[in-house]
């Protein structure tokens, strides 16, 4: 029997290298699993946001807002996190006002090693098991996670802790998100490239971090802005020639060739992305576009819509 979609899982992670199109495939999954019938909420973290701005919305801060049918976004920041974790563990926000907003003991704070990674993290998965009415208040959580290094740091807090602390409220804390983090039924770990090289080779030492140091179900490997093969090598063959000819032959020949060149180096890339990374691969299309806005956001959706 086929395992299960990349939307079948409660937590959806979005990685990889700066610049790939992360956040664009993180609203596109969004999107898709909104088709589908799911309430879903997209985490940006600490970042200028991008996500509902994409979406066409204004961006939503640090309380989750709905910026298109059925897909809401927020901005976790450690700030907001730390506010909205002191007031559950101390039940009065005059408690928490009078003490963690104190200058000094905010300062001691920023010095406690991973505080900040841990309480951004737990505001995410804390949204994970949320319930509203006895029923998940979200049916998927996408994260889109920052690039490579800063991810792989914000997700091995958990563990981190739970090899450093002692037993204790802090170390409770960490072992419900580790359980969560690595439960196959709930989490998946996703990785977005390019066709390129250095996207290509972050994401073959991504994956190795995924699976020995974090421990984190993988879902799938999404290669992003993929090149179409238009051309035969008959054809190919024949551009040399043509682009010795006058506009508008000559350019539109040279233009088909350059083309047909970065098709020809994405495949290669791709080839070598699938021989080290045993990941089911998604192609997402190079798509031309005047503005990178909602349109093209379902455009990528749909591309998603028959492999995930």
């Amino acid at each position: 029997m086929p395992g299960p979609s990349l939307l079948d899982h409660r937590l959806l992670v979005v990685t990889g290298k700066g610049g790939v199109g992360k956040s664009t495939i993180s609203a596109a999954l969004a999107l898709l699993a909104a088709s589908r019938g799911k309430r879903v909420l997209v985490c940006e973290v600490n970042a200028q946001e991008q996500i509902a701005p994409l979406l066409g919305a204004p961006a939503s801060g640090g309380e989750p807002r709905e910026a298109v049918p059925g897909v809401f976004t927020v901005n976790v920041t450690p700030r907001d996190a730390m506010r909205e974790y002191g007031i559950m563990v101390l039940r009065f926000r005059s408690i928490y006002d009078a003490v963690f907003e104190n200058r000094l003991v905010r300062y001691f704070l920023r010095a406690i090693p991973s505080l900040a990674e841990l309480v951004v993290l737990g505001k995410i998965l804390h949204e994970v098991r949320r319930e509203e009415g006895g029923r998940p208040r979200w049916d998927a959580v996408v994260l889109d996670a920052p690039a490579t290094g800063h991810a792989v740091q914000l997700l091995r807090v958990p563990a981190t802790l739970l090899d450093t602390v002692p037993p204790g409220p802090l170390r409770r804390d960490a072992q419900w998100m580790q359980d969560l983090l690595v439960d196959p039924l709930t989490t998946s770990l996703s990785i977005v490239t390019l066709p390129e090289e250095m996207p290509v080779n972050e994401a073959i030492e991504l994956d190795a971090a995924v699976r020995d140091v974090l421990g984190i179900p993988r879902g799938a490997l999404i290669v992003n802005a993929m090149p179409d093969v238009r051309f035969s090598d008959g054809e190919r063959a024949r551009f040399g020639e043509l682009e010795r000819d006058p506009p508008p032959l000559g350019p539109a020949a040279q233009a088909a060739r350059l083309q047909a060149l970065r098709a020809e180096q994405a495949s290669r890339y791709l080839a070598r992305a699938r021989t080290a990374l045993d990941l089911p691969t998604v192609l997402v299309p190079l798509l031309a576009r005047e503005r990178w806005d909602l349109g093209a956001v379902e455009e990528v959706a749909a591309s998603l819509a028959g492999s995930v």
